[in-house]
């Protein structure tokens, strides 16, 4: 046996030893009729942070606060103890003198972790620490499961993953991500009203998988007998509510792909995707931009962040080239020049990029050296436009150049942010870019869209012009939050079950 086998055994035979006495604990409460979780109220008058921040107020006055016991220092017929809440921790002096003997060799008996209740009066120690006299003490919850060593705290990435409540627990720092997450929706989705827009909800069920290119998760409905598919985007379904006459609509929704998992993807994943009647891909670059940068200057009181150690600056206007003339920008090759598949895929072969047999084509490949050469080198905000038509099914050709679409990606860091079209809306075109698509499924691209008739059919009553833009709001979080994994601004990111890790 390894030495960490031999410690890790050991820290599970302590653990096991510990929760047992916590049961008899338990046990022992229950027979002198004092069961805990029979509580099911308790009113509190006061959180942590209020009387911090009201102390001037409410010295000398009593107040009732209640959280999870974190500290505990028993110093004989005097007790310090500290209680976390949901807007932070404050102390508690606790005393036989003021409890009685009964009910201080109670609170003794107490654990850290379990969820208390005190009544007392707010008070300054003599080192200036903001605390709270207690007259009353109440155990709400007995904790059988001791929290992690106080000092080591819970570190294992992997276990605070699985156990986010634990997590929460210990690192309040990770409580707070997830405030300014709640913040950042907010602030988008006050934007958007601000702006008119209208927000929906569409079903995550359907019955074809549309509206981008991704594996979906597949499922059955017994009373219907049919398979269906959890949505890999929200597209379609707004698109029709735009031919339905509303003229700004948005949708901030779980969607799913069944696809790798690292620290920038994981398999449900929550978007924003907005479409307005009679405006186009431009329109869709300038809301993006209002929307990163009034939301970091609304929940970060700046447009100048840091993100792993880089600086970037979401300040309007951000810089806009097309995706051919970044390419040539980085790599000198002028795609321009290049106008056929063959030539396309043999100056591939010759800088030794991989040409899979279901992408020989010129605008395949366009893309692929995008990949290759362009996109990591995207630190500051960058819109990279004009995407070839064989990557963008759902996008309205260029009157210029009918081999390029209206189509925008948003690049900060290194990473995609947003994707937005001007959407196509010709009935006959979108009807013979699905078939491609079709016909690249039955060919062994699992990632392909399929074809969609009832869309069709939308589309031949009459989508108006129309812009469209997506973001992906989990990586947003990431930027302002400063994440490197996905997982961090999750709050039960997917995880492979123990038993089968």
């Amino acid at each position: 046996m390894s030495e960490n086998q031999t410690k890790n055994q050991e820290v599970e035979l302590d653990m096991n030893q510990l929760m047992k006495i916590r049961r008899e604990k338990l046990n022992t409460l229950r027979q002198n009729g004092k069961d805990p979780y029979a509580i099911t109220k308790f009113n509190r008058t006061h959180t942590s942070k209020q009387i911090e921040e009201n102390y001037e107020a409410l010295e000398g006055k009593d107040v009732t606060i209640a959280g999870r016991m974190i500290a505990k220092r028993i110093m004989g017929k005097a007790s310090f103890c500290h209680l976390q809440d949901g807007e932070g921790k404050i102390q508690s002096y606790v005393s036989i003198n003021d409890l009685g003997e009964e009910s201080y060799k109670a609170f003794k008996e107490d654990d850290i972790g379990d969820i208390i209740g005190i009544t007392g009066f707010v008070f300054k120690t003599r080192t200036g620490e903001i605390s709270v006299h207690a007259k009353e003490v109440t155990l709400l919850s007995k904790s059988l499961r001791p929290l992690p060593e106080k000092f080591h705290g819970l570190k294992d990435t992997d276990l605070r993953y699985r156990q986010r409540y634990v997590d929460l627990i210990m690192n309040p720092e990770v409580k707070e991500t997830f405030i300014l997450r709640s913040k950042i929706i907010s602030e988008i989705r006050s934007i958007l009203e601000e702006k008119g827009y209208l927000e929906v909800e569409t079903p995550i069920l359907n019955t074809i998988s549309g509206g981008a290119t991704a594996r979906p998760f597949v499922t059955h409905h017994n009373t219907l007998d049919i398979d269906m598919y959890l949505r890999i985007a929200l597209e379609l379904n707004l698109k029709r509510l735009i031919v339905g006459g509303f003229d700004k609509v948005y949708e901030l929704g779980r969607v799913f792909r069944n696809e790798g998992m690292d620290i920038r993807h994981n398999p449900e994943f929550t978007m924003l995707e907005l479409y307005a009647a009679f405006q186009d891909y431009h329109d869709m670059m300038d809301i993006t931009e209002e929307l990163f940068s009034r939301t970091a200057q609304k929940v970060l009181g700046t447009t100048k962040i840091q993100y792993q150690g880089q600086e970037i600056d979401l300040t309007p206007s951000w810089k806009r080239i097309t995706m051919i003339d970044s390419i040539k920008e980085v790599t000198g090759i002028d795609f321009n020049t290049i106008t056929t598949d063959e030539e396309a895929v043999s100056l591939a072969k010759s800088k030794n990029i991989e040409v899979p047999e279901t992408k020989q084509t010129r605008g395949d490949v366009i893309s692929l050296f995008f990949d290759e050469y362009v996109e990591k080198t995207l630190i500051q905000p960058t819109f990279i436009y004009d995407y070839p038509v064989e990557i963008s099914p759902l996008a309205k050709r260029k009157k210029e150049d009918d081999r390029l679409t209206e189509r925008f990606e948003v690049f900060i860091g290194g990473r995609e942010y947003g994707n937005a079209f001007s959407e196509l809306n010709d009935p006959i075109d979108q009807y013979e870019r699905f078939k491609k698509q079709v016909e690249a499924r039955e060919n062994g691209d699992e990632e392909a869209g399929m074809m969609d008739e009832d869309y069709i059919n939308a589309l031949e009553i009459g989508l108006p012009p129309t812009g469209g833009l997506g973001i992906g709001i989990d990586r947003f979080v990431m930027l302002l939050t400063d994440a490197a994994s996905i997982r961090d601004v999750l709050l039960f990111p997917t995880m492979k079950p123990i038993n089968n890790a």
